[in-house]
């Protein structure tokens, strides 16, 4: 099975491919999508075309994405939750299930800590997936989202 990780953002939103075998994770692909500096009906529409093409091109069956937390801003998070519903549609266009872990949950199951560090969050999925160096920020943290949807039975459809 491929599981599309994703942790949105209007500035830069990272994404993960892993697939899961019997017995074993492998990772396919990462990176990031990063819109231009338009304004947000445009980045919407970027991610939203970014995360179509990925679907098209590697097929997966579920996708994880990072739960929203609340920022400081309210505006913000407004602007978080809009590059989610984005990332959300062109999964439903596709029928493809989508599953949500807050970031609590992410970090717990992938370095056994609730308030680990991103940089230690960055190792964990260095070693969790025996990569060569690590990822970028983004692009760890949306395939540890998909690592913790491979780990943990208590997915969370939406």
């Amino acid at each position: 099975m491929i599981i599309l990780g994703v942790d949105p953002g209007t500035f830069t939103t990272g994404y993960g491919l892993i697939e899961k075998g019997k017995n074993s994770i492998r990772h396919i692909d990462n990176g990031l999508i990063s819109p231009s500096k338009a304004d947000l009906p445009l980045k919407l529409k970027q991610i939203f075309d970014a995360i179509h093409l990925l679907i098209e091109k590697f097929s997966p069956q579920e996708l994880a994405l990072e739960d929203v937390f609340v920022a400081k801003n309210a505006r913000s998070s407004l602007k978080l939750g809009h590059a989610r519903g984005v990332v959300m549609l062109a999964a439903a266009n596709h029928g493809i299930p989508v599953y949500e872990y807050s970031p609590a949950s992410v970090k717990s199951a992938i370095a056994g800590f609730g308030q680990a560090s991103k940089e230690q969050m960055q190792k964990m999925v260095k070693i969790h997936l025996k990569l060569v160096e690590v990822a970028a920020e983004d692009a760890a943290d949306a395939l540890a989202v998909a690592l913790c949807h491979c780990q943990t039975k208590r997915f969370e459809k939406i």
